[in-house]
């Protein structure tokens, strides 16, 4: 099995090196090849996403993604700009289906943001929609605005759009998921608005008929954002499109106490996939040793589970992961008094011994 290890910006290179140490612990034998991506992959070769990165890309069966992302960057046009990486890998390499777990370890229930009683036992899965919607949607630009109350202004403008196709095929990813869970689905829309969200909606419905033994129920995003800080566990699997999905992920995310804990796998309909961190490149703290590397390690769980079919190694690094959190092991992000404190290498040296 070949992985593609793309390190990234930022904290990213830091805690892809705790993640390949724990890869390298597993006695399997990997074949793992690093390139240079965002505002690496510009400084080497003009561009974020180098021609050799997505060759790479293509040709690995499974790619461990860091992170992108730095302030020196954001003078550049935006198609030079870091974040372009993760976006032309996204699209190059038809990654749809992202899935965002949101897992509250009860070593942690202290650190969320929530009450205990609220938030614990918290497991939901999140399942955005990732190569359309206004991330994609043609036209978008600049123009002088041609009527309405501002006419002759400068304006911006962005497409929200969705094919039938990319609607249905992310539906039966998240159907799919609940049957493997509760058997519950949440559709996230914004139908009473967006011709865009009835269209969505209406397909779901529709799909739904093909998994009668799931139940389906619909949100709108304004509500679903507030039902995820009021009762989070009132969900299991969520499914939504590109945008809505990338802010609520995020929320749900800090429902678990630190974005520095949550792992996430983009997947094609081969179910090859990218896996990275939920979190950013933080370059405010990078090569001081303090990131958390957790959420890189249990993305790379998540590849062994879903890419390379090595269930039981991916069962490993995530018991692996809950014994380090049970001896009271904390970088700075989920620190709390009772804790020890630790850099991203000791982090990493835990795991590594718990293996």
């Amino acid at each position: 099995m070949k992985i593609a290890i793309l390190p990234g910006d930022g904290i990213g290179p830091e805690i892809m090196e705790q993640a390949v140490r724990v890869l390298n612990a597993l006695g399997e034998k990997f074949e793992m090849e690093t390139a240079p991506v965002g505002g690496a992959g510009y400084a080497a070769s003009g561009h974020p996403l180098p021609e050799a990165t997505l060759k790479l890309a293509k040709e690995a069966d499974a790619i461990l993604f860091g992170a992108v992302g730095d302030w020196k960057y954001d003078t550049l046009e935006r198609a030079l700009r870091p974040e372009q990486a993760i976006l032309g890998l996204r699209k190059n390499l038809g990654l749809f289906a992202n899935f965002r777990p949101a897992v509250l370890y009860p070593e942690l229930a202290g650190a969320s943001s929530l009450k205990p009683e609220v938030v614990s036992g918290l497991d939901i899965m999140i399942v955005r929609e990732l190569t359309g919607d206004i991330y994609f949607g043609q036209p978008r630009g600049v123009r002088t605005a041609v009527d309405g109350p501002f006419k002759g202004e400068q304006e911006g403008f962005d497409t929200m759009r969705y094919a039938d196709t990319e609607i249905r095929r992310i539906a039966h990813v998240a159907f799919q998921a609940a049957q493997k869970r509760s058997k519950r689905l949440t559709s996230v829309d914004k139908a009473n608005v967006l011709e865009t969200s009835q269209f969505w909606r209406n397909i779901m419905i529709e799909v739904s008929k093909e998994y009668p033994d799931v139940a389906l129920d619909h949100m709108y995003v304004d509500n679903a954002a507030m039902q995820l800080v009021r009762a989070p566990k009132a969900f299991d699997v969520i499914v939504t499109g590109n945008m809505f999905g990338d802010i609520l992920s995020d929320e749900a995310a800090m429902l678990t106490g630190s974005i520095g804990m949550l792992p996430s796998a983009s997947l094609d309909k081969n179910s090859k996939g990218l896996y990275e961190p939920s979190h950013g490149s933080a370059p405010d703290i990078a090569g001081q040793g303090i990131a958390n590397p957790l959420a890189t390690i249990l993305s790379a769980a998540m590849m062994l589970r879903y890419s390379l079919n090595r269930a039981e190694q991916a069962d490993r690094v995530e018991q692996a992961v809950k014994k380090v959190l049970a001896q009271g092991l904390r970088t700075g992000d989920i620190y709390e008094a009772g804790t020890k404190k630790v850099g991203t290498k000791e982090m990493g040296d835990a795991v590594v011994a718990a293996l």
